[in-house]
């Protein structure tokens, strides 16, 4: 590990042009380590550009504020990639346009599409491996940078509830805190606090699942139940781990309508099947129990839901 960090210092050190980039549909973890790498950045090179790139994400804005992609960002410059496991879910930046390319991430393999890749898939998050980063380097961290790389790891542990969270995981996080004298009940309601539209909205998906023999919980949600319940597409995704301990259910997921990118939004969470093998093969992918997919409609839906059950029934039969 130490080997990872000493080189991508070195490569952020010889870079004057920066941009950092990661998944389509971000999630805390995609957003807190991104902007917190570019806060870092700056922080140990003012006189750097560093770009934050992607499409804005409303309901994590509390985050920071993005960067528009831009000619600029493609002259002699390095990109770095965090939370990306494959080329085809980057947003906002093209990766053969750059002089040089580093990924940082936590899924499993899946491909290589960098010149140099840090994959270490017994993290929790991308924010974590941020954190190691930053402390077996020179680079420097500060208060509102530790919060992010916090609020990343908390979420996507789910506060600490997933397998993957690791001793390392808690040392990480207690000398961030105790460091930085972090208030982490305000940065939980940061990431917790929800509008009333989107409890109704819970209920609804709560009401509205198809629970099958195997096991699996899926529900479609179509652009009038979104404009119905006044959310955005990200809600459902975002609601995901609500449904984490339901008794008669193993795999659970969502999928939802997006108009904007004319495709179906996915995610799906499990409890004991392997998923992300299943998700790989829609073009999706993430962790063993997590992942996400985007499909074109509602029949690859359908496909995609009759994998999943057969996954359910597969691991019924061997457990």
């Amino acid at each position: 590990m130490y080997n990872y960090c000493k080189f991508i210092y070195k490569k952020i050190k010889k870079y004057d042009t920066i941009v950092i980039a990661r998944h389509i549909g971000p999630d805390p973890d995609a957003l807190a380590s991104q902007l917190a790498l570019k806060e870092v950045i700056l922080n140990t090179f003012p006189h750097k550009k560093v770009y934050a790139v992607g499409t804005p994400a409303s309901r994590f804005k509390y985050l920071g504020q993005l960067d528009k992609t831009t000619e600029e960002m493609y002259d002699n410059s390095l990109l770095i990639t965090v939370d990306l496991a494959n080329a085809n879910r980057i947003d906002g930046a093209d990766i053969s346009r750059f002089d040089f390319s580093i990924k940082i991430d936590h899924h499993p393999f899946i491909e290589q599409f960098c010149k140099y890749e840090w994959v270490d898939d017994t993290a929790s998050s991308a924010s974590q491996m941020l954190i190691e980063l930053i402390l077996n380097t020179k680079l420097k961290m500060n208060k509102e940078s530790a919060q992010k790389l916090f609020i990343g790891v908390v979420s996507d542990t789910d506060r600490f509830l997933f397998s993957y969270t690791t001793p390392k995981t808690f040392e990480l996080i207690a000398d961030l805190i105790k460091k930085y004298d972090l208030d982490i009940t305000s940065l939980y309601k940061d990431l917790y606090l929800t509008p009333l539209k989107e409890v109704k909205f819970k209920g609804y998906i709560a009401n509205n699942l198809t629970v099958t023999d195997n096991g699996l919980a899926y529900i479609k949600i179509t652009t009038d139940i979104l404009e119905e319940y006044q959310v955005d597409e990200a809600a459902a995704g975002n609601m995901i781990n609500n449904f984490n301990f339901i008794n008669e259910i193993m795999v659970w997921a969502t999928f939802t309508e997006d108009v904007k990118n004319n495709n179906i939004r996915g995610s799906i969470r499990s409890r004991g099947p392997i998923i992300n093998k299943v998700a790989e093969q829609f073009n999706g992918g993430g962790h063993i129990y997590a992942s996400g997919v985007r499909v074109n409609d509602f029949k690859e839906v359908d496909n995609l839901v009759e994998q999943l059950d057969k996954t359910c029934q597969e691991y019924k039969e061997m457990n």
